[in-house]
């Protein structure tokens, strides 16, 4: 059953909010690339929590019927990406955040607003 990427995107982003994930933020990206429809980035407050947040995100959205193609960092867990297909979940550690600055390299991207309060 195909489900709607941006019901993935907005579970992603519900499920780093609830984890305690920082600065979560939701990019839509379909216009603009063929890599996938939305981006969803949050920081996490040390390498344990980015691991512990990459591993809800996964947990919840397969529980929801959602397919994981790859995942990437977990490692590290500097930056793990979590590839979804139409979505991908970019978890980082604060300063590698920083330092990538996805949001800048995506500027053109309109940004949707989770259904979640910010946190």
């Amino acid at each position: 059953m195909a489900r709607d990427p941006k019901d993935c995107a907005l579970l992603a982003a519900k499920t780093l909010e609830d984890k305690k994930g920082q600065d979560v933020v939701i990019l839509d990206i379909s216009r603009i690339s063929i890599l996938a429809d939305y981006f969803v980035i949050a920081t996490g407050r040390s390498l344990i929590h980015v691991k512990a947040l990459a591993d809800e995100v996964e947990k919840k959205l397969i529980e929801e019927g959602f397919t994981l193609r790859g995942k990437e960092g977990y490692d590290e867990a500097r930056w793990v990406l979590l590839d979804f297909y139409d979505i991908i979940v970019h978890i980082f550690h604060g300063p590698d955040r920083e330092y990538y600055m996805l949001e800048r390299l995506w500027a053109d991207a309109p940004r949707v607003e989770p259904a979640v309060q910010g946190g």
